[in-house]
């Protein structure tokens, strides 16, 4: 039993996280913003570990992405080298950028993320790296899904009125994993010794957009249709998205940032050092885990 501390513990992962720690009979120690340095070391001086797993998803402003996933985790790694703490630093596929199921990333390959998220994350990474003697793990998740998911839901109601709409590239594919087995990951790095790895945490078998909804389709509605949505009117929602996020400085559901990742080659990687090196394979397939998540 060890106590870890979890940044972004009230969120969908970080909640998960939390609960299966203490499941085992870990003490989580629950680290909330604002990062300040001297709080953080005050808490990271009664910790074995730090799970760092705080950021922004979504937001109408670059600076926004800046502060929450770089300056942010540059404080919280220098708080854990300063105290000797370990740090398991959750980014995110998007970090490494797109890449086709015929070509699929590897960890080592040269990064070249395409949106505002995308880069923030790269940037986080690089600050965890550059603090100089701190013992770290990087992990990047694809889709994290499951109970308490948000973004699931509007795919859910599309399917109980009757349509789904397909959207983005065709030939693209996306790296999906079930919370439970991202939670088994996150908690593995937790568990070694951090020895600068960076990791790609995801089920092994890509999904097309297409498959994800005929799989949501079967679970939610069988008669539902799959509506193909033309390109030309997806830029068109994702202008009218940045319009209104703008205005209300809220993200909308389709914008320039969505509309980029929806017709990239995909986001596709290789998983094998999830195995190799966290002892961890995914084994919830995506129709069992949309079941799952919609009898949540």
């Amino acid at each position: 039993m060890a106590r870890i501390g979890v940044t972004g513990s009230s969120g969908f992962i970080g909640s998960a996280v939390t609960a299966y720690l203490a499941a085992r009979g870990d003490t989580v120690v629950r680290v909330t913003r604002p990062f300040e340095y001297h709080a953080l070391v005050n808490t990271f001086a009664s910790v074995d570990v730090v799970i760092h797993l705080a950021g922004v998803v979504a937001s109408t402003r670059t600076a926004d992405f800046h502060a929450a996933n770089v300056d942010a985790t540059r404080i919280v790694a220098q708080a854990a080298v300063d105290t000797a703490t370990p740090m398991v630093h959750v980014s995110s596929l998007a970090a490494a950028g797109p890449a086709s199921p015929s070509r699929p990333r590897l960890e080592d390959d040269v990064p070249a993320p395409i949106n505002a998220y995308g880069r923030s994350k790269l940037d986080g990474e690089r600050a965890v790296i550059a603090t100089r003697d701190l013992q770290w793990t990087i992990l990047r998740p694809g889709v994290v899904y499951g109970p308490g998911d948000r973004a699931m839901r509007p795919l859910f109601a599309y399917a109980r009125r009757g349509f789904l709409p397909l959207v983005g590239n065709p030939s693209a594919a996306y790296m999906f994993i079930y919370i439970d087995d991202a939670v088994r990951a996150i908690a593995a790095a937790a568990d070694r010794e951090c020895t600068h790895d960076t990791i790609f945490v995801a089920h092994e078998r890509p999904i097309s957009p297409r498959t994800l909804l005929e799989t949501i389709r079967a679970a939610v509605n069988p008669s539902a249709r799959l509506v193909p949505v033309p390109r030309a009117a997806v830029r068109v929602a994702a202008l009218a998205g940045d319009c209104a996020g703008a205005l209300t400085r809220r993200p909308a559901t389709i914008n320039s940032h969505r509309y980029v990742e929806l017709y990239a080659r995909g986001f596709v990687c290789r998983v094998d050092r999830l195995t190799e090196r966290l002892g961890v394979t995914p084994t919830i397939e995506l129709a069992d885990g949309i079941r799952r998540t919609l009898a949540s």
